[in-house]
């Protein structure tokens, strides 16, 4: 006898990419959302000296130290958000999965809507319907040479069951970054039909190009009707640390904090005195991983050029649109594995717009293997068959 909570719910195509993948070094590693770039010198130190300390090894605080949380508030506060209070205020969890589907409990019920881009984080798309709630899709389109938000058709998704609009910027997996215009729309939008912004933020200060951090919780209007998801996942790269947070306005917090209790109870007392020292690292710590990652992009998109791509404003991905080649994206991705290019079909990270692309993830391969990429991309497919 099965439930039917997972029946919308399919698998995560990336593991079975990697799987296939197998350990062979020779393969472009692109499918997965990692990096080789490692995380701040000095969060490994503190990281190293809190193991075994016993303040370290408690479950206690069961919602986050009050130190971590106070230096996730002004890490905010630095660049541009609106002040938060740490204690009463924020909710530390195990990683930004926890924290997004600790959010979803707590703004939406069974059968409410959540607004969400095509395409979109696979992990937030399904969080949505893990909680019961149903997703509705906006489009992402290309407009001079860049990801743009339907503003049109996120107006006409909105109905009476919308409760939340669930972005993260930089985006995962596109690389869109919402241009001021789109951030207007979406704060109009959220005041004048009373919703939640649901704000994952974790690529937030990985954008190229020089383009600057907008914090959507300082828009006019915003702070007390946005919830913000972040982790040192990826500005800092400590992926494996598994620490994350959720900072909600006001009498909120306090759903969260049950939630996070009986979902995630406690993060890692180490990994959290670690990302606590990261987060007070110096700018130029990001700002120099940030300037390896555009090279990166730069080069890929070098070795895409002619083909149908788009180039990222920020984030570690781009996409490939090989249905305007004339083929499907699980058969491209096969093909790429055949020429040791392991990249993910994006069915099922959101609808029409989403089935039609391959990412190619481009921080976890330095430049001289990239410079291998674009022979191998186009005899995969030649081979499965591309319309040129």
């Amino acid at each position: 006898m099965s439930v039917h909570r997972l029946d919308s719910i399919p698998g995560f195509n990336i593991d079975r990419v990697a799987a296939a993948a197998g350990d062979d070094p020779d393969i472009l590693r692109m499918e997965n959302l990692d990096t080789d770039i490692p995380p701040p010198e000095e969060a490994l130190e503190a990281t190293r000296a809190a193991i075994g300390t016993d303040e370290a090894n408690s479950w206690l605080p069961f919602t986050g130290r009050d130190d971590l949380k106070a230096a996730v508030a002004l890490y905010i506060e630095r660049r541009g958000g609106p002040r938060y209070d740490g204690r009463r205020e924020i909710v530390i969890t195990s990683g930004e999965g926890d924290a997004m589907l600790d959010a979803l409990f707590c703004l939406t019920d069974p059968g409410d809507e959540v607004i969400l881009t095509d395409p979109t984080y696979a992990g937030m798309l399904n969080r949505v319907r893990l909680v019961g709630a149903t997703p509705r899709l906006v489009p992402l389109h290309i407009a001079s040479g860049e990801w743009r938000l339907d503003l049109d058709v996120l107006w006409s998704a909105v109905t009476d069951r919308t409760r939340v609009i669930f972005l993260n910027n930089a985006s995962f997996p596109s690389g869109w970054v919402a241009s001021e215009e789109e951030w207007e729309a979406v704060t109009s939008l959220c005041c004048e039909r009373d919703l939640w912004l649901l704000y994952w933020g974790g690529f937030e200060g990985v954008l190229f190009d020089g383009r600057p951090i907008r914090h959507p919780a300082s828009l006019p209007g915003m702070r007390e009707r946005t919830v913000v998801v972040g982790a040192p996942s990826f500005e800092q790269r400590m992926i494996a640390w598994r620490i994350g947070w959720v900072v909600a306005p006001g009498e909120l917090v306090n759903d969260l904090s049950r939630v996070q209790i009986y979902n995630g109870l406690v993060a890692s007392g180490f990994a959290q005195i670690g990302t606590r020292v990261a987060l007070g690292a110096p700018d130029q710590d990001l700002a120099a991983a940030n300037a390896e990652w555009q090279r990166r992009r730069d080069e890929t998109l070098r070795q895409l050029a002619g083909l149908p791509v788009t180039s990222p404003a920020g984030g570690w991905s781009l996409l490939l649109d090989v249905s305007a080649l004339g083929l499907d994206c699980e058969r491209v991705s096969q093909h790429l594995l055949a020429e040791k290019v392991a990249a993910t079909p994006m069915r099922g990270w959101g609808g029409a717009v989403a089935e039609r692309h391959v990412r190619f993830v481009f921080s976890n391969e330095p430049l001289m293997r990239l410079a291998l990429l674009g022979e191998r991309v186009r005899r995969a497919l030649t081979t499965a068959g591309a319309t040129f």
